[in-house]
């Protein structure tokens, strides 16, 4: 087995590091099926909706494309719950962390502030604040989350509506993933 010879990282050598990036190469490479896999994984989750997680999500997505969203767009809107297994109270930020470095700013604010967003449609029925949302009202991109929660989220739980497969979205999830683009402190 290959493996570095160091126990502190501060003892690698060139060679050691070397080794390692040699060795995640295929790991990057295989985000989009790791992706692909969190999402599938939805069908098992815990929903109480008419539909499981990952029916909402291809709902989501099937809206953004026939909505004529960009494919970064789309394909956020397909992963945009994935983190609801692990961080159920912080989903959209664990998703927004792992799209920031393959989908623009815009976007990944979106996807990271939705639960909040989302809240509106709800929150008043529990006596809580449906209009928290308004502590972003003077971001640029509050308008954004808004339209993504009301065209592409709180929508999606209809069990009659015709969704695309997951096959007709799997090229673009390879396509986004392919490469990051918008690594911080360069510019988009």
């Amino acid at each position: 087995m290959d493996a570095v010879g160091f126990t502190r990282m501060e003892d690698g050598t060139r060679q050691d590091y070397e080794l390692l990036e040699r060795l995640e190469r295929p790991y990057l490479e295989a985000l989009p099926d790791r992706l692909l896999a969190a999402l599938i994984a939805l069908k098992d989750s815990y929903s109480g909706y008419q539909v499981t997680r990952y029916e909402h999500s291809l709902q989501s997505a099937t809206r953004a494309h026939r909505g004529g969203r960009d494919e970064e767009y789309v394909v956020a809107a397909l992963l945009h719950d994935i983190g609801d297994e692990l961080a159920p109270h912080t989903h959209g930020e664990m998703t927004g962390a792992v799209l920031r470095p393959f989908i623009r700013p815009e976007v990944v604010w979106v996807v990271e502030k939705h639960g909040l967003f989302q809240a509106y449609y709800y929150a008043h029925h529990f006596g809580e604040d449906r209009n928290a949302r308004d502590k972003y009202r003077d971001h640029e991109w509050f308008d954004s989350c808004a339209e993504f929660c009301e065209r592409y989220d709180q929508n999606c739980f209809d069990p009659t509506y015709g969704s695309l497969p997951l096959e007709f979205f799997e090229p673009m999830v390879r396509r986004v993933f392919a490469e990051p683009r918008y690594l911080e402190g360069e510019d988009a």
